[in-house]
């Protein structure tokens, strides 16, 4: 399962709503990079892949492929907007190690 705080509950929401094109939902990926080997990504998707896991969470749909869904399972996403940083920040229990920004990780 993955968690999403209510400010970034809130701040996909806006975006959603923001967005010129239609948003099948959130998409959330790993990709190699980042100070700590692995860094998560985010991007408003149009449409579902076919292996994609689906799933709700306070009216945001999101999108994972199954190679990230382990690596973030049990992840909560917040949205924090600060004098030094404003952005999503991922809690993530199945890293060994992480960032300080909350930005990227290593298993």
């Amino acid at each position: 399962m993955i968690h999403l705080t209510p400010a970034a509950t809130k701040a996909v929401q806006r975006f959603i709503r923001g967005s010129e094109t239609p948003v099948a939902g959130l998409r959330l990926m790993i990709s190699g990079g980042g100070c700590s080997g692995l860094q998560y990504g985010m991007k408003l998707e149009a449409e579902k892949a076919e292996d994609d896991w689906e799933l709700e969470i306070e009216g945001v749909k999101l999108l994972v492929d199954p190679m990230t869904m382990p690596m973030i399972d049990n992840v909560t996403i917040d949205f924090v907007d600060t004098l030094t940083h404003t952005g999503f920040k991922f809690d993530n229990p199945n890293a060994s190690s992480q960032c300080s920004c909350g930005s990227s990780f290593s298993v």
